[in-house]
């Protein structure tokens, strides 16, 4: 997997990957990965929705009725 991060100053890895269409994959440490729509917010720890909603706040807004 090729990790990348949007902002080099944040906590969240995204994975590019272009094998995959319409998937959004992240990590906070380069080992579980998450896909965005599966499993944001619900298999995330508190803090680690904390630290994805603060720089992401587009998905935060996005997916409100899971909040």
């Amino acid at each position: 997997m090729n990790f990348y991060k949007k902002d080099e100053n944040g906590k969240i890895w995204w994975v590019d990957n272009t094998h995959e269409v319409g998937q959004h994959l992240f990590s906070f440490d380069k080992k579980k990965v998450f896909n965005l729509f599966s499993d944001y917010p619900y298999k995330l720890t508190k803090e680690e929705k904390e630290i994805f909603d603060a720089e992401n706040p587009f998905w935060k807004d996005f997916f409100k009725d899971r909040q």
